[in-house]
């Protein structure tokens, strides 16, 4: 099968999700300037350089009251901060319970019963209990073709690490089993590990 995206597909479902599977996914926590707190997941992301550490999210849709895209990039926007936090397989459906077009003044945490704890160098709340929280500061927001499409672009400048996930001194994935989007409304979970040596050069 080949097809021409502007053309359509032919299929019952959009199968472009589905190819680029599976994605991490971003539970990202804001706050706005007037104290509103929102939490949200994106799976259009990933860590994108090393030094200084800088990871990217796009938001690909809009809510009304919100001028053309959603809470997450609107809070980002005024405060310039946000906080990656990563999803393990035991919060699945807290996520999910997240993931609705709720409206802005709304406070995901509380609905969702997401504990939280204060970020240590920006101004944002965090999930208490995730493996890993990334505190970041926006670096840049790029419009992108299509009505509400943006790709945020944040440099990390606080990582927090959650004690039981470090063993011998590696940040274990596999004692959380972090979740990944697929296509269509598929998850998966990591379980199992396999490595592979570069070839010398």
């Amino acid at each position: 099968m080949f097809y021409i995206p502007k053309n359509g597909h032919g299929l019952p479902h959009n199968p472009f999700n589905a190819v680029v599977t599976p994605r991490p996914i971003a539970w990202i926590s804001t706050r706005d300037s007037d104290g509103n707190e929102n939490l949200a997941p994106y799976s259009f992301f990933n860590a994108v350089a090393y030094e200084p550490p800088q990871i990217m999210f796009a938001s690909t849709s809009a809510k009304l009251d919100r001028d053309g895209t959603k809470d997450t990039v609107s809070n980002i926007r005024e405060t310039e901060v946000f906080c990656v936090n990563i999803v393990a397989y035991e919060m699945r459906d807290m996520m999910n319970k997240t993931s609705g077009a709720y409206p802005k003044e709304t406070n995901e945490f509380e609905l969702a019963g997401v504990e939280k704890s204060e970020c240590s160098e920006i101004n944002a709340p965090r999930v208490a209990n995730a493996p890993a929280s990334l505190e970041c500061k926006l670096t840049q927001i790029v419009k992108l073709p299509g009505e509400a499409n943006f790709t945020v672009f944040g440099e990390v400048v606080g990582v927090h690490l959650r004690d039981d996930c470090i063993k011998d001194g590696v940040f274990d994935v596999t004692s959380f089993s972090p979740l990944a989007r697929l296509g269509y409304r598929d998850y998966s979970r990591v379980e199992n590990l396999f490595s592979l040596t570069r070839p010398e050069v």
